[in-house]
């Protein structure tokens, strides 16, 4: 299975994108290095813009250039994206409808080293949560491209979260914002996943397939606006829905699911992480481990449904 990293893709995508539009400016809040901007510092300096450790400031002088008629994105972690520029977000980018993408990278567990600091597991329930503002969680470095044109593409605010390790590459070369993808078929249950968690729900509809079970893998890779539609459809044609995530039980992939199935007699559960922080670990691997983000996890979740 061929693997890719997010971070890269989206380093090489805002480049790219710098060559076909010269109004695409860049800003980076000292971690050029690590989110992979800095491939656009090196391409095109003059419109790259280093704010330091001031991730709040680095998105008020974002709504700035959107607000003069650039496409603006900015990068830091996933948990300092989200989270220490809240304020400035809200106040400013999202009630304004500005031009403004931030990709919030190293999301999840996926900075295995750093620990509860760093490993951002509500940054999309925080996100969702904020009027005008579009979510993206691609499945993996080719969806990742995709995800970086289509909010370049978009006349408002945009987060994009990135995995920080090389995953699995599942995706076909067509992304529509808004609209789940079926990855996978099948009629007996559906595990609906995004990001890092695509692989375990391929792995786990292998397990369940050797055990006469047929499982759908739907790609939720717009969390916002969320396809409540499409789970909808997709509940009337299997007999479980199961949801998995590196994120918080709440206000995550479960939640939205769990909204849309409201008045659905479909059975539902989820794997995610149980309201708690991360902590520091050897690998990422040992982190979905720990916190039962595992293939194994979704085949006990949807054999105890269907049966």
């Amino acid at each position: 299975m061929k693997k890719g990293n997010q971070r890269k893709a989206y380093g090489e995508t805002l480049v790219a994108l710098g060559a076909e539009n010269p109004d695409i400016v860049v800003l980076e809040a000292d971690l050029g290095k690590s989110t992979m901007s800095a491939m656009f510092q090196a391409a095109y300096p003059d419109r790259y813009f280093e704010m330091g450790i001031a991730e709040a400031n680095m998105v008020s002088a974002a709504a700035g250039l959107a607000a003069s008629g650039k496409i603006t994105f900015c990068s830091s972690f996933a948990v300092f994206a989200s989270g220490r520029a809240y304020d400035q977000i809200r106040q400013t980018v999202a009630i304004g409808k500005l031009n403004v993408k931030i990709c919030g990278s190293s999301c999840g567990l996926s900075d295995f080293g750093d620990g509860s600091t760093h490993q951002a597991v509500e940054d999309i329930a925080i996100m969702t949560a904020i009027p005008n503002l579009t979510v993206f969680t691609p499945a993996d470095a080719d969806e990742a491209v995709l995800a970086v044109r289509a909010a370049a593409a978009v006349d408002g605010p945009v987060y994009i979260r990135v995995v920080r390790n090389d995953i699995p590459a599942y995706t076909k070369s067509e992304f529509v914002p808004g609209k789940l993808s079926v990855l996978k078929d099948g009629n007996d249950c559906a595990i609906i996943a995004h990001g890092a968690m695509i692989e375990a729900a391929m792995n786990a509809a292998a397990i369940l397939e050797k055990n006469g079970v047929s499982a759908a893998v739907v790609n939720a890779s717009t969390m916002k606006p969320f396809d409540s539609a499409g789970v909808v459809a997709l509940s009337k044609k299997v007999k479980a829905i199961v949801t998995a995530e590196d994120h918080s039980r709440i206000g995550g992939l479960a939640s939205h699911v769990a909204l849309a199935l409201r008045q659905s007699s479909t059975p539902m559960d989820y794997v995610a992480i149980d309201d708690q922080f991360g902590q520091s670990a050897h690998s990422a691997e040992e982190l979905m481990e720990h916190y039962g983000l595992t293939a194994d996890a979704i085949v006990k979740k949807v054999t105890a449904l269907v049966k």
